[in-house]
């Protein structure tokens, strides 16, 4: 699959669980493990497990590895690792609490020659 569809696949599937406040970060270049970087939330922890559920399962039906999974049994914060692309699910508080979006912005924009403090 190629990487924008994927991109797009992904982002549909989110939607089909209601996944909120999506946000797309392209960090080809800026980063050493991924190539975008997707972060959205759900309403509650089991809200984030059904969107992380949904994601993997159409994931693997799509022929999409997923690399790695954690933070599936709090549902407070669930990463996916789907090669060039990670996806971030978050509860709004804790993504307000550590800030991800800022983050995300700083890498996004960042030189890739010049020294990370």
């Amino acid at each position: 699959m190629q990487d924008d569809i994927k991109l797009e696949a992904i982002l549909e599937w989110l939607s089909e669980k209601k996944a909120e406040n999506v946000r797309v970060y392209e960090v080809q270049g800026k980063t050493d493990y991924t190539d975008v970087i997707v972060v959205c939330e759900g309403s509650a922890d089991m809200h984030n497990k059904a969107i992380a559920s949904h994601l993997i399962d159409m994931a693997k039906e799509n022929h999409l590895r997923v690399l790695s999974k954690a933070g599936m049994e709090s549902g407070q914060w669930i990463l996916i690792d789907i090669g060039d692309i990670v996806v971030h699910i978050f509860l709004p508080e804790t993504r307000d609490y550590y800030q991800i979006d800022e983050l995300f912005e700083k890498v996004k924009n960042r030189d890739p020659n010049e020294e990370i403090e």
